[in-house]
């Protein structure tokens, strides 16, 4: 490893102490140093993080520049106090592309569909593993982050209770599980056991190889799943792995509208559920959805009418 690597390490590691959620630097900040190492920069300068981020293979109407040039400019700070070479990339130089999408819902056929796929997989411990994350995902709209950071004592079997301790901004929550999930994951543990004799991680979630799963490659594999069963094949909207976390919160809440609930009411606790630290981030799910919010109008103009 080169002393930027090191510094990179150490970087990330006061951050996360910090309670910051760091899948994307973890992701991309390796990268970053690997570039610098490979072009002789012993630091951060301007022009090696235009050229790392704006690299010739990435589309410049996505948001990779951006995020690149975020997670460089975040290093850039950290180097600054260590090396006076560093430049620090001011702010504005790479425009942010992002615009808002609205999320694929998937149904509980888009769902099996998907889990069948992952059953056609040779080898046996990837299709199990794969399956059952899908299904976890499904089953409780975890993030993905938080799936891939479970570990083996995060879940009191005798409880039906999953603990969530990587949650975004540092905070850990706990979530009750249905005693048919608590089943899958228990059916998962046992197979895991089985095939991977010697893991080299905590993780409940693991490789071929024994370690953690890692994102980018389960993001791969599940596009892969969506292109071989025909999810989203009809859509305007590309499916993502994300968007099953959508999909359990709008399909909540629009239980929720055809029972009749107090949804204003409920939402609170679907937002501590989802590990939201602002409430206003559950409520973008009754605008994302024109189902949803074509339910929350007409709930209103009853209210209206009744106050009337």
């Amino acid at each position: 490893m080169s002393a930027l690597s090191d510094i990179a390490d150490e970087y990330l590691a006061l951050r996360r102490s910090f309670g910051h959620d760091l899948v994307e630097a973890h992701r991309l900040l390796p990268r970053f140093v690997a570039y610098l190492d490979s072009v002789g920069e012993p630091t951060v300068t301007v022009a090696a993080a235009l050229a790392w981020a704006q690299a010739p293979d990435v589309s410049p109407t996505s948001t990779v520049w951006s995020h690149r040039m975020m997670v460089a400019r975040g290093f850039a700070r950290h180097m600054a106090a260590l090396d006076e070479r560093t430049e620090v990339p001011p702010p504005g130089l790479i425009p942010n592309h992002q615009r808002w999408r609205p999320p694929f819902v998937y149904s509980p056929e888009d769902i099996a569909a998907l889990m069948a796929e992952t059953r056609r997989c040779r080898w046996r411990l990837p299709a199990a593993t794969w399956e059952t994350v899908i299904g976890l995902l499904a089953a409780t709209g975890m993030r993905v982050g938080e799936v891939i950071g479970l570990n083996r004592d995060d879940i009191a079997w005798d409880d039906a209770v999953l603990t969530i301790s990587t949650a975004k901004f540092g905070k850990s929550r706990n979530i009750p599980l249905l005693g048919s999930t608590m089943a899958a994951l228990a059916d998962y543990a046992e197979t895991r056991d089985r095939l991977c004799l010697q893991p080299s991680t905590p993780a409940f979630f693991v490789s071929m190889r024994g370690t953690r799963l890692l994102y980018q490659p389960f993001r791969l594999a599940f596009r892969r799943f969506c292109d071989l069963s025909g999810v989203g094949a009809g859509s305007s909207i590309r499916p993502r792995i994300h968007d099953v976390r959508h999909t359990f919160a709008v399909r909540t809440l629009l239980k929720w509208y055809q029972e009749d609930a107090d949804v204003e009411a409920l939402l609170p606790t679907l937002s501590v559920y989802l590990g939201h630290e602002d409430p206003r981030s559950t409520y973008w799910y009754l605008s994302a959805v024109p189902e949803l919010l074509a339910l929350a109008v007409t709930r209103m103009d009853l209210n209206r009418e009744v106050l009337c």
